[in-house]
């Protein structure tokens, strides 16, 4: 969407049709039992992770459907518009914001392969991929948030698409 249409307000940003599903995948990762019986760290280390955790299996979901191309695309760009926003609210100036969100965007793919790995194979490949992703308040808790790392990845599986894009994931 170039400048002028969002300034003037001529179109309509395709983000938006996902912003309920981004918002849910914050409401998602702040659940304070991530934190309290899972074991990852309440910081802002351990947010980001589950931000990233949740968001990945958002993308995977997305993946498994197929021909998502385009939404999960805008799904990156909203977790950008967010990071960026939260860099800045951070006090992180403009010279190094673009170096910062590539940081964040390799990360966040490189969770995504993990986590896919981990899925699709045996359970302790998972269990390494967190250990490595997320940051824990107590290591050896990492099979806890795995398991609910796999209820939330079949509640996704669960979820209709059109219900994803409001938000909305299965119980």
């Amino acid at each position: 969407m170039s400048l002028l249409a969002r300034l003037f307000g001529t179109s309509t940003d395709p983000r938006e049709e996902w912003r309920a599903l981004w918002h849910r995948v914050v409401s998602e990762a702040r659940d304070p039992d991530w934190y309290r019986m899972c074991g990852v760290a309440d910081t802002i280390e351990g947010r980001y992770d589950m931000i990233t955790l949740v968001l990945a299996l958002v993308m995977l979901r997305m993946e498994d459907e197929g021909d998502m191309g385009p939404a999960t695309a805008r799904m990156t760009e909203l977790f950008a518009e967010d990071m960026e926003g939260q860099l800045r609210e951070a006090g992180i100036g403009d010279p190094t914001v673009g170096k910062k969100i590539s940081a964040l965007m390799a990360s966040m793919n490189g969770r995504i392969g993990a986590y896919r790995e981990g899925l699709r194979s045996d359970p302790k490949v998972l269990v390494e991929a967190v250990r490595r992703n997320v940051t824990m308040a107590q290591p050896d808790e990492a099979e806890a948030l795995v398991q609910r790392m796999a209820a939330l990845h079949a509640r996704l599986a669960r979820s209709p698409i059109d219900g994803l894009r409001k938000g909305e994931i299965a119980a």
